[in-house]
Parts: structure tokens; sequence; C-alpha cells
């Protein structure tokens, strides 16, 4: 059956022929990267894990390493994706490679950030500035690092907050994670209290933490650290393992509370005093 318009003729079959076959080939195509997608991931993380085991890397580094490599692997199946499509259309794809590049120097300008940001992404990895589980504080943000990507850096702030840092951003980097931690705990007492009771059930309570499996060093009674308004500041300092100096504080901090209450040493707190004139 024909069907006649402006003096062309369609074949009704055919074109369902047609649609057909690109329907399948679409179809074929889709699936075609669905399997390959998580293959390939597994292959990726597999093979990574292997060459890594040998040698003496991080597991931050290993994981840091795993996931740019997935993200490379996510743009390069993507831009595949895009090439077979065409060629399923019989589009040539060589002339739309060179319009684009005439349009890129049209965009050039509008995509150097983008540029930037690939680039100093390398520079980061190159130079292990900071690697997935770092607490680092760049950009304007701190928290914890959860991917270092082509473009951006995720930041996990404290609160829960997922922040994308453009990596040209990424600068003047602050990284809490390298090498051992410092646990610092200053604690003031009144004017009247004794300094060197104070200081000697401090070192009590120290020598409990130097059992503490989070403490690498320490922790001892520094001494005096100041003179406040309405108190003195004792500080005790230790070494503990990365991240854990939140914790050991903490407890160090309860375990002072209830040592001070129990040899009725106070600790100093705003007081207010009302004065008043009767004429």
């Amino acid at each position: 059956m024909n069907i006649f318009e402006d003096g062309f003729s369609i074949n009704i079959g055919n074109l369902l022929d047609l649609v057909v076959g690109v329907g399948l080939k679409i179809l074929f195509l889709i699936l075609a990267f669905a399997i390959l997608a998580p293959i390939g991931r597994k292959i990726i993380v597999s093979t990574l894990h292997k060459a890594t085991s040998k040698q003496k890397i991080s597991e931050s580094r290993v994981t840091t390493l795993e996931k740019l490599l997935l993200n490379i692997f996510s743009y390069t199946l993507i831009f595949l994706f895009i090439v077979m499509l065409f060629g399923i259309f019989d589009v040539p794809f060589g002339p739309l490679l060179a319009s684009a590049g005439v349009v890129g120097l049209a965009i050039g300008f509008g995509a150097q950030g983008l540029v930037s940001d690939i680039v100093t992404g390398f520079f980061i990895l190159l130079e292990k500035q900071i690697e997935v589980g770092d607490y680092v504080t760049t950009g304007g943000y701190s928290g914890i690092v959860e991917e270092v990507g082509l473009r951006t850096t995720q930041i996990r702030g404290f609160d829960g907050t997922l922040n994308f840092v453009p990596n040209r951003d990424v600068m003047g980097v602050s990284n809490h994670s390298r090498g051992n931690m410092r646990a610092l705990v200053d604690i003031g007492i009144s004017y009247d209290d004794n300094i060197d009771q104070a200081m000697q059930v401090l070192q009590t309570i120290c020598e409990e933490f130097q059992t503490d499996a989070r403490f690498i060093d320490g922790p001892d009674v520094l001494g005096v650290q100041a003179f406040g308004s309405s108190e003195i500041v004792l500080r005790v300092l230790g070494k503990t393992e990365n991240m854990e100096q939140w914790g050991a504080e903490r407890d160090m901090r309860k375990r002072i509370k209830e040592a001070f209450d129990a040899n009725g040493i106070e600790i100093p707190f705003p007081h207010q005093v009302n004065i008043t004139k009767n004429n």
C-alpha cells in the first residue's frame, strides 16, 4: 500500500520495518550497556585491588583511585553510547566532532572553569593532598572527603550535608588526618583552689587514660595555660589515633568533672550579681 504526499511515496511496510529495526538496535544497545557497566566496574575494582595488594598503599588511597577510575569509566561509557547511538541512525559522527571543535572555540572561554577543575583534580591526586576518608578544611568547607572526581570533590560536613566543591576551589587545604592527632583539654579552676592539688588530680586521670588504646602518647598535664577573668586554665595534652581525638577529649572532660567534684575543686561558671540601691 502506498501513500502519495508532495510527490513522494512512502511504503508503510518498509517504514514499519525500519522503525522496528532501529527500535530493536536501540534496545539491544541499552541492554548491552546495562550488562557491561556493572561488569566493567567489578573488573576495575578487582584489578585495582590485585595491583595494590602487593604494594604499600593506604586503604584511603586505593579507595580514592577506585572512585576516580569508576568516574572515568562512566564518562567513557556515556561517550561510547552516544557514538553508537548516532551510528544506529546513520548520522556521521566525524563532521559533528569537527563542528563541535568550531563551537568549542566559541565557548572556550566559558569552559575554562571545567578545564581548570579537571587539571586541578589530577594535581590533587598526584600530590596526594586529600584522599577519601580524610578530614579536611578547604574551599570554605570542613568535613570528611567522600569522593575526589574529575570535576568536583565531595566533602560531607559533620551535620550530614554533602558539599560538592569544584576542584578549582580546593585551595589552601588543611588536612587534619595526616599523622597522629592531638587530644587537647583545657579546664578552668577557681582562683581560690590549690593549683598543685588540681594538677595532681588531673595527672591521676591522665594515668587512667594512658592505657586507653586510642592514645599513642600520653595524655599528660602540661600545667597552667592561661589566667582568665575568673579562672586559672590548666591544659592536658595527648597524641591519639586519627579521628579518635574528639571521643577521647569528651571522655576526659567527663572524667575530670567527676574527679573535681569528688575533690571539691570548683570549675568556675558565670555569676550574675544584682545590687539594689535604696534612697
